[in-house]
């Protein structure tokens, strides 16, 4: 996404118009405008000229961000954030309300409070009139902005809200200019009637009190708006502006703009990390809150990453920087909540639709107000203040703020509690979510699985046992595997040197040492390789049912033994998977596990159901399966995560996890804790509830407004609108609106206690669907694999023969003969004996071996 910084903008009338044109230009396929951050979000392929010039034509201004986000300094950002229009408004609201005060003085003061006059001015009407025209006319020039834009927007044929307010404050001018001249011919003539009658019919300081009025509105809606940016700005200020690098042995202070990746640098207690590293040399503790929202200090040592703008609470560091400039976690972060703010919610859309049409409807609605006030009988000055009155109260930009600021507000939010929402979608679409999966690894357990049981087969020393095993799995970057090599090299082992390494996802290892096969894996992958004993089988059961995971190793074709694995539950994954139930999610556990291992693990953390043996390439089936009963949330964070964040509604990637799975999810948890998976969707349902409620309060304002200030309910109730008191409720409206966006600040993520079910998936459609997924991912184990020894292929010719002969053999879905192995891989859908295997394989006129 390319983001753009638009001016002229002045209400969601504008923001309309800019989106229509931008998604009108040749290769652009999707455009969001911001109002409250006067940015743009624009996709696609067309050239930042092209895009530019189409805002230019439909009579804005627009430039590329920081040329393309060159990761300007964070003094530059932050100065780019600061709000520069609330002191720009409020010297102007000071300089019209002393004039507007010596206006109110002269026209409503002398006459209704009977306030005393100069000498020159007693008695002289004209006089003081032409006195109330020249400070009017003052407060018009102090305000003349409403004008440019708002005549801008007529040429374009864009009307927006500075048309509306223009055309109120003009009109109310014009026609006390045209009050004033019939004045004056009356005093010449000597008719006082007709002065004082004049005197009654003018609008100067309504016109005045429009433009002021409209003027404080306009400011208190700029400073609530800063007031949303504040999250943002925050977490700009805590980019560190310098480095202490060491060169030559020297300590070097340099700015942080100098610093490169593979720089040495070093933090001393209490000074801020500067930029992403790894710990050379050093231990101490380091205060992330900044980053994670974790008040305790992490205990940092040689190895262990550290991140820019953490802090060193005790201890000296010495780093290399791994990441820097906007490659860092907090630049990535800011870089989140930037785009989120850039981009646009779909409940918007219905706003969206409504302010571009807004406008001309409203001038229409003003000019029909005076006509039909004209034919009733009412003078010009009536049937005139009607439609003025119409002109000012209409709102529409606080219905163009109403989704914006609570975006903005609630991802702020979100990011000062370690919770990143990438997009305005993902924060609406994350609270609608009924269904909630969770990957058991890293996700619901801590990831990190420990040796449990032993368990060496009959003439198998425990020792013998684990050397093979820590040869095999030596190689491995699993979880599993881990655990196990970390268990053998406490016991004082050392790994053997193998050759030959193959991974079989989903399903074991293979390796070659000292001219035997290696091989370790499931039990469903080993039992297709031999026999398994039924006292190692009904071991096997025992310790899935405690919820281990027991891992078969085999040297050539005999049983090593077992290994159970175990992994333990997150601390808080039991009490965030209550809080999501209570939310009325239903939740479901995907896991790789068998499924007595997975029931095991997922009755001790209750989740609603578990679904087993999904293997890394199925999870994104399962879930695409899932979303056929509702919006789906997908939490994981591995690699082989990734597909299946992708498809879900709601992708949210644990923040200890892979880059891979942060770049495929649509919200980040950087404590990675699972309650703050319940945090985001509580923060979510807070934001929309928010938005909802600045959409009725922006179209309940404009429907009830504007009959008001037509005179609709004057023959009934008799209720009349001075145009001055409809530009006062116009200038409170959007006030209104962003006060209650700010209100989500005081919301508070981790409270449970007012949380409700929306509209939850029937339990036995959830529980059919998910045995109708494992009924399927079972069929689908049934299939077996089995190796067979064979001798006396020579070339591939022979492995072309074996292969056909093999295949036509019923239950052999497919087969991979190797000569130089001397063996096939046969995938079987159902048990074949081995007497027809044989027969086929001497048929074609080779060794059957085994």
């Amino acid at each position: 996404m390319e983001q753009y910084q638009v001016t002229g903008m002045s209400c969601a009338a504008c923001s309309a118009r800019v989106e229509k044109a931008v998604n009108a230009v040749p290769g652009v396929t999707a455009c969001s405008v911001s109002l409250l951050t006067n940015s743009m979000g624009v996709e696609g392929s067309a050239a930042p000229a092209e895009v530019i010039r189409a805002v230019e034509e439909a009579g804005y201004g627009a430039s590329l961000k920081d040329a393309a986000r060159s990761a300007p300094s964070a003094a530059a950002a932050e100065e780019a954030l600061r709000d520069t229009e609330t002191p720009r408004l409020r010297r102007r609201l000071f300089a019209s309300l002393g004039f507007l005060l010596v206006l109110m003085y002269f026209s409503m003061g002398v006459h209704m409070a009977g306030f005393p006059v100069p000498a020159a001015l007693q008695g002289n009407h004209v006089a003081l009139a032409l006195l109330q025209m020249i400070l009017s006319a003052i407060v018009m020039v102090i305000n003349q902005k409403f004008f440019i834009s708002g005549w801008k927007g007529l040429i374009h044929r864009a009307p927006n809200m500075d048309t509306l307010v223009a055309m109120g404050s003009g009109v109310s001018f014009a026609w006390s200019v045209y009050v004033l001249f019939r004045m004056a011919g009356a005093q010449f003539r000597g008719d006082m009637p007709g002065v004082m009658d004049g005197m009654n019919q003018l609008y100067f300081e309504s016109a005045a009190m429009i433009l002021t009025l409209i003027t404080v509105g306009k400011m208190l809606e700029a400073r609530s708006k800063g007031r949303t940016t504040d999250a943002l700005k925050s977490l700009m200020k805590l980019a560190p502006q310098t480095a202490v690098l060491l060169r030559d042995g020297a300590e070097v202070t340099v700015p942080i703009a100098q610093v490169h990746t593979g720089d040495v640098f070093v933090v001393r207690p209490g000074e801020n990390i500067p930029v992403d590293g790894v710990v050379l040399s050093g231990s101490g503790s380091v205060d992330e809150s900044a980053l994670t929202g974790e008040s305790i200090p992490v205990d940092k040592a040689e190895g262990d990453a550290v991140s820019a703008a953490t802090v060193n609470c005790s201890g000296f560091l010495t780093c290399r920087a791994s990441r820097v400039g906007e490659d860092t976690t907090l630049s990535q972060i800011i870089r989140m909540v930037s785009d989120a703010a850039a981009t646009k919610a779909p409940i918007a859309k219905i706003a969206d639709r409504v302010s571009g049409m807004f406008v001309p409807v409203v001038l229409a609605i003003a000019a029909v107000t005076a006509v039909v006030w004209l034919l009733a009988g009412q003078t010009m000055a009536y049937a005139l203040a009607r439609g003025i009155s119409v002109l000012v109260i209409s709102c529409p930009c606080a219905l163009g703020l109403a989704t914006p600021v609570a975006i903005m507000v609630g991802n702020g939010l979100g990011a000062k509690n370690g919770i990143l929402f990438k997009t305005a979608v993902s924060l609406e679409e994350a609270g609608k979510a009924k269904i909630i999966a969770l990957d058991k690894t890293g996700t619901v357990t801590e990831g990190l699985p420990k040796v449990t049981d032993v368990l060496p087969a009959d003439g198998i020393a425990e020792g013998e046992l684990l050397s093979a095993a820590l040869a095999l799995e030596s190689k491995s970057e699993h979880p599993l595997a881990r655990a196990v090599v970390s268990y053998a090299e406490a016991a004082g082992l050392a790994a053997a040197e193998t050759t030959g390494f193959t991974a079989l996802p989903g399903n074991g290892l293979q390796a070659d040492l000292d001219g035997t096969r290696l091989t370790g894996g499931s039990r469903k992958y080993i039992g297709s390789l031999i026999s398994l004993p039924e006292n190692a089988v009904q071991a096997a059961d025992r310790l899935s049912g405690e919820g281990k995971t027991p891992l078969f190793f085999v040297r050539d074709d005999r049983l090593l033994g077992l290994i159970a694995v175990a992994d333990t539950l997150r601390d808080d994954s039991k009490e965030a998977i209550a809080e999501l139930k209570n939310m009325g999610l239903k939740v479901v556990m995907l896991t790789g596990d068998n499924l007595r291992t997975a029931r095991a693990i997922g009755a001790a953390a209750g989740v609603d159901d578990v679904i087993a043996g999904v293997l890394p390439d199925e999870k994104e089936g399962v879930i695409r399966r899932l979303q056929e009963l509702g919006k789906t949330i997908m939490v994981g964070d591995g690699i082989n995560d990734a597909p299946a964040l992708t498809r879900a509604d709601t992708g949210i990637a644990i923040g200890a996890g892979t880059d891979v799975a942060i770049d495929a999810a649509d919200v980040v948890v950087m404590k990675s804790r699972l309650s703050d998976v319940a945090a985001a969707v509580r923060l979510s349902r807070a934001t929309l509830r928010n938005i909802r409620e600045n959409l009725f309060w922006a179209f309940f304002y404009n429907v009830i407004g504007i009959p008001l200030a037509a005179g609709v309910w004057i023959p009934i109730f008799g209720w009349e609108l001075n145009p001055m008191f409809g530009a006062a409720a116009m200038s409170l409206s959007s006030f209104c609106v962003v006060t209650n966006a700010l209100r989500l600040n005081l919301f508070r993520l981790h409270d449970a206690g007012k949380d409700r079910a929306l509209s939850p998936v029937a339990e036995e459609d959830f529980r059919a669907a998910v045995e109708n997924i494992q009924s399927e991912l079972i069929k689908e184990e049934q299939t077996m694999t089995k190796t067979i020894g064979i001798k006396g292929m020579m070339c591939m010719h022979c492995e072309a023969r074996m292969k056909k002969a093999l295949e036509a053999v019923d239950g052999v879905v497919s087969a991979a003969p190797d000569h130089e192995k001397n063996q096939a891989v046969l995938e079987l859908s159902k048990d074949v004996p081995e007497e027809v295997l044989r027969k086929t394989v001497e048929d074609a006129g080779y060794e059957f071996v085994g």
